[in-house]
């Protein structure tokens, strides 16, 4: 059998309050290995749209699909099994807990290893090399004995990094990561984004176009929780629509989204 082409398909996915589309009749299709941006305004549905993808919210109508696997009906814990993981708008660490123990709790779940304290058998180590070989991979290797709660907030996004990979996934929703990040943490973290393994499939949210366009393969446009465009950058960079809707630009105007054109 081929493998499946797509990481994940969203066919016609809804999700309502009651006569509020939050998302509305959204499908798009992410290859298996992109790097696939999800930008629009403010108010979009960007993040509604995350939390049904994870399992968070369950949608109100559509088809949700996961390397072909008809995920509609599974819940956030289901699709974690299966492969997908999650980042949020604000970092999710153990803030007590060392760098090293953040992803070694991850690790511990991703093998099924007791979290419950007990003497350093085989399986147990091999758990906590593959932790530090992630602590290693983010660039935190320097800060393993530091605790979480002592990171920058770019270092805890490198942490959460970390711990997602650790957790062993196929598909990754980054939600807006780099949001308040300085400017050298950001570039950081593009780069860290941009060198996971190609056979993890990367969706994010962001709002700097700069690391959108420098990082992905594909772009989804959501405006009033619609898709607006979806396809190559330079397709969606070239559309009126996308102008004229996400940068308040006359649609004739010769207006692209270009990184550094985002004003």
């Amino acid at each position: 059998m081929s493998p499946v082409a797509y990481a994940l398909e969203l066919e016609n996915v809804s999700r309502s309050y009651g006569s509020l589309k939050a998302v509305d009749d959204v499908s798009f299709a992410v290859d298996t290995g992109a790097r696939h941006a999800v930008i629009g305004p403010n108010g979009a549905g960007k993040s509604t749209l995350f939390s049904v993808l994870a399992g968070t919210l369950r949608a109100t109508a559509g088809r949700i699909l996961l390397h072909g696997r008809d995920v509609t009906d599974e819940g956030e814990a289901g699709r974690c099994r299966l492969g997908l993981a999650r980042t949020f708008q604000h970092s999710s660490v153990f803030l007590t807990a060392s760098v090293l123990d953040n992803v070694t709790m991850a690790a511990q779940q991703a093998a099924g290893v007791s979290l419950r304290p007990f003497p350093l058998t085989r399986r147990y180590r091999a758990v906590t090399e593959a932790a530090f070989a992630q602590v290693q991979a983010v660039g935190l290797a320097d800060r393993f004995a530091a605790s979480a709660g002592s990171l920058s907030h770019g270092e805890r996004r490198q942490l959460e990094v970390a711990m997602v990979l650790a957790s062993r996934p196929d598909v990754v929703l980054f939600d807006e990561p780099t949001a308040g990040m300085s400017p050298a943490e950001t570039h950081r973290f593009a780069e860290l984004v941009a060198g996971l393994p190609p056979e993890i499939t990367v969706l994010v949210i962001e709002h700097d176009l700069d690391v959108v366009f420098s990082l992905a393969t594909a772009v989804t446009v959501l405006h009033l929780g619609r898709v607006l465009a979806s396809g190559p950058p330079a397709v969606v960079q070239a559309d009126p629509a996308v102008q004229s809707a996400y940068l308040g630009a006359a649609s004739g105007d010769a207006l692209f989204l270009t990184p550094g054109g985002t004003s």
